[in-house]
């Protein structure tokens, strides 16, 4: 049973962007502080990564921590409404990921993915900077940040 009235969640749900959300700004802002220059949401790409480096070939998504089902994290919490339809739609989106993770690596693509929790605390923001940048400078063909 939703807490909220039918119309009042449709709003709240309809606010929700898939784009330019607050941690992929932060990850924005954090790289371009450090000197990459990037591209964004290139749709003609496989799951139309949020960030790209096209001379270095990565590919970087800024999942956030429920839609993507971050395993283990506290704010990848189901909802206990209508708990049947979230756990379909929150897997379907898991699945998609890997597909896009996949495609894009057989396509010569390097894919990062940063989470939405690793980028909540300003304290952590620094080290996230220097792990990001030591992947992005490495050779791993796909990797996280938690």
């Amino acid at each position: 049973m939703d807490v909220v009235a039918p119309e009042i969640r449709s709003r709240m749900m309809s606010g929700i962007r898939g784009k330019n959300t607050k941690p992929e700004i932060i990850v924005r802002k954090m790289l371009h502080a450090t000197g990459f220059r990037f591209r964004l949401h290139r749709t003609d790409l496989p799951g139309a990564p949020d960030i790209l480096l096209p001379r270095r070939r990565v590919a970087i998504f800024v999942h956030g921590c429920f839609w993507h089902m971050h395993e283990g994290c506290k704010y990848a919490k189901l909802p206990s409404s209508n708990e049947r339809f979230w756990r379909e739609k929150l897997a379907r989106n898991a699945e998609r990921d890997s597909q896009a993770i996949f495609r894009l690596a057989a396509a010569g693509w390097r894919v990062l993915t940063i989470w939405e929790c690793s980028t909540r605390e300003r304290e952590a923001l620094d080290e996230l900077a220097e792990r990001t940048q030591k992947w992005i400078l490495g050779v791993d063909q796909a990797g996280q940040i938690p």
